[in-house]
């Protein structure tokens, strides 16, 4: 039989190995500190700590989160007031930093992205906002990873989800892109009544250099009246006698 001494001996050995054992899961990593002095970091996996307040270990998780930006109104650089939603993506990769660098990451970065973002849209007028909001977001992400690193956090990307404009500005926006629409619609109906007419023309002078293009063009016209079945009457007349009339017009015409 064990000794009451053997039973002391070994339930605080036991007690010492369940307070010391710890795990940590792939996806945490744990920052150590003894006697409020950083000691490391540990995990993944079984980790040792000493227990009675000699050590106490902080779990960082290392995934990647997304985080909604609350809505930000901002003044565009035309001086037109935007209110502007965006979502980022963070991950921690120094898990002691984001730790003993400073007291809540999260809000951090979320304070640096939101007025990053602000600072970033009064730096561009409306319409570059409301066409460039990858490249906006771009901006916004290269400003905000040259402090993040600090903090042990590293964002990886920042998209604009949403842009608000006043409803007056909406119209007027909506008014410049009708006009433009009217304005192309024009433009393509010019364009192709000079086409037209510039084959016309081409057509003309060919056929003025062919005669036997006219007669040609003539027995068409009257295979398509005929097509109608209409009671139309056509009198041809040869086409030297209207080149006759319009030589004789010349002739008698009185000179200036």
């Amino acid at each position: 039989m064990f000794s009451t001494v053997s039973l002391i001996v070994l339930a605080l050995i036991l007690s010492f190995l369940l307070t010391t054992i710890r795990v940590s899961d792939q996806y945490k990593r744990a920052v150590v500190l003894r006697f409020g002095r950083f000691a490391g970091v540990r995990g993944p996996g079984l980790y040792f700590l000493f227990p009675w307040g000699i050590e106490r270990a902080i779990a960082v998780d290392i995934r990647t989160t997304t985080w909604s930006l609350p809505q930000q109104e901002a003044i565009t650089k035309d001086n037109v007031p935007v209110k502007i939603t965006a979502v980022l993506w963070n991950q921690i990769v120094d898990p002691a930093k984001s730790v003993l660098d400073v007291e809540n990451v999260e809000s951090a970065i979320r304070q640096l992205a939101a007025t990053t973002m602000r600072s970033v849209v009064g730096l561009h007028e409306l319409d570059e906002v409301l066409s460039g909001g990858g490249q906006i977001a771009e901006l916004i992400a290269q400003k905000i990873e040259q402090i993040a690193p600090k903090w042990g956090g590293e964002v990886s990307r920042v998209e604009i989800a949403n842009v608000e404009i006043p409803e007056n500005m909406q119209r007027a926006i909506a008014q410049k892109a009708e006009a433009a629409r009217e304005q192309a619609a024009r433009l393509i109906k010019a364009d192709a009544e000079y086409q037209a007419a510039q084959k016309l023309a081409d057509a003309a002078r060919l056929i003025a250099q062919t005669p036997e293009a006219l007669e040609l063009r003539r027995m068409q016209m009257l295979t398509e009246i005929g097509a109608e079945q209409n009671t139309m009457t056509v009198v041809m007349m040869p086409s030297e006698f209207v080149q006759a009339a319009g030589a004789f017009a010349k002739f008698v015409q009185p000179k200036a």
